[in-house]
């Protein structure tokens, strides 16, 4: 077991392969609507480390790369705020060398952010993604359950089905980078004192 579930929520209503719980959070947090040109489906990743230290991560929209392994460079125009436009640059082996992307929400109190990509030179049109995470206990320990769901159009010449397949191959090497940073960290502050973990948390965020 790997760790990712994964299936269309919004393509031909094919919810196979999810939880009731983790259904019950696409519902609430993940209502987007693909269009007739659009495909769109959602990820799931059970992280064996504490929601709050996940989620220091995954806020830093000016600092995608801390686990995005495709990413290799960020710039955000002026302040960290609903709005707010970054310029990724991608790594060689993809096919784009520039992103940009505006965010969309970034709620600290249910963890969800949103982001869409505006321009860059890749054909991810429209393409606009939510992440949710929620607090879970794995082994007996504290856990977290990353979902993340996608809209973009179908490139022409590609079909919804092709357009799926390789976004959700970014996401899952991306959930998968996410899960070995935060499980490494995890560990590390295992040896430390509890109070010191979360102001370092507290001071990361």
């Amino acid at each position: 077991m790997n760790g990712f579930v994964n299936g269309s929520v919004n393509n031909n209503n094919n919810n196979v392969g999810f939880s009731s719980v983790e259904m019950e959070y696409l519902r609430r947090y993940h209502r987007q609507e693909a269009g007739e040109n659009q495909c769109s489906s959602a990820l799931v990743k059970h992280i064996k480390a504490p929601l709050p230290l996940v989620w220091s991560l995954v806020r830093r929209f000016d600092q995608p790369q801390k686990y995005k392994p495709f990413v290799s460079r960020c710039v955000v125009r002026g302040n960290l705020e609903i709005g707010s436009l970054r310029e990724v640059d991608v790594k060689s082996g993809l096919p784009a060398t520039t992103s940009t992307e505006r965010l969309e929400l970034l709620d600290d109190n249910e963890h969800i952010l949103s982001v869409r990509i505006i321009g860059g030179d890749h054909r991810l049109r429209n393409y606009s993604s939510i992440m949710s995470l929620h607090p879970e206990i794995i082994d007996g320990r504290p856990g977290t359950l990353v979902i993340e769901s996608f809209v973009v159009d179908v490139p022409e010449g590609n079909t919804k089905d092709e357009t799926c397949y390789f976004v959700e191959a970014l996401i899952k090497c991306n959930l998968k980078s996410l899960a070995d940073v935060s499980e490494g960290l995890a560990v590390q502050d295992r040896t430390e004192p509890i109070d010191r973990m979360y102001d370092l948390l507290i001071r990361s965020g």
